[in-house]
């Protein structure tokens, strides 16, 4: 029997999810625990898809102070004056560990119509307006025009966007990797369930050193 849930490295990116000052750093409008220590092996994550020259997509919110683009959930929030990840702030950057370089910034007008930024070779920021990164985005049609079939999951915090985010990728027929240590928030019993939907759990050790194998891999043959 087939297993089509098996991740094919050579064909995959990384997404990292929300992993913005405002959300990560002590200070920070809504700092979720647990962001800032994942920060390092999302880093190394990183650093393996650039030296592999595999895709890497930032996802980022952004809340227009006047609530109109917020999930109802927040949106109370934002229109009585609390403000987080607003566009053009310090706090809606891309924690700089992540970035190829830390002069990179976001630029917000054209995220904010829904195309992506790029930043590198082949490496892009691409705003989200709910939890998951494929919800009224491109990101699917972004990662099919390069043949990606497999994604593999970072950031900031697994119970809201990286799970949505896994769910979206899993309905759309990818094949998809949770890195378990680079993810805020993350419990057993969650973990589990993705294992049941055919979710691989990882840790970035792992990952890393599958993504550093399959490079060797497509050089043998």
């Amino acid at each position: 029997m087939i297993d089509y849930t098996i991740p094919e490295w050579e064909k995959s990116a990384l997404l990292t999810v929300d992993v913005q000052r405002d959300f990560t750093e002590p200070g920070g409008a809504m700092c979720i625990p647990g962001t800032l220590e994942a920060v390092p092996a999302m880093a190394r994550l990183a650093a393996a898809y650039r030296a592999a020259h595999l895709p890497i997509v930032h996802i980022v919110r952004l809340y227009l102070p006047d609530g109109s683009n917020v999930d109802l959930c927040r949106r109370g929030q934002i229109e009585s004056g609390v403000r987080m990840a607003v566009p053009g702030s310090e706090g809606s950057q891309v924690v700089s560990a992540l970035l190829p370089q830390e002069t990179v910034l976001l630029d917000t007008p054209l995220l904010l119509t829904g195309r992506p930024q790029p930043i590198g070779p082949r490496e892009w920021i691409l705003y989200k307006p709910r939890w998951g990164a494929f919800h009224n985005t491109g990101l699917e049609e972004h990662l099919r025009a390069m043949d990606i079939n497999t994604v593999v999951v970072c950031g900031c915090n697994f119970p809201n966007c990286p799970r949505a985010t896994m769910y979206g990728a899993s309905e759309r027929d990818f094949r998809v990797v949770c890195v378990s240590d680079a993810i805020s928030g993350v419990y057993e019993l969650g973990l589990a369930e993705l294992s049941r939907m055919g979710i691989r759990v990882l840790t970035s050790g792992e990952c890393v050193r599958l993504v550093k194998g399959s490079q060797t891999s497509a050089a043998d043959h």
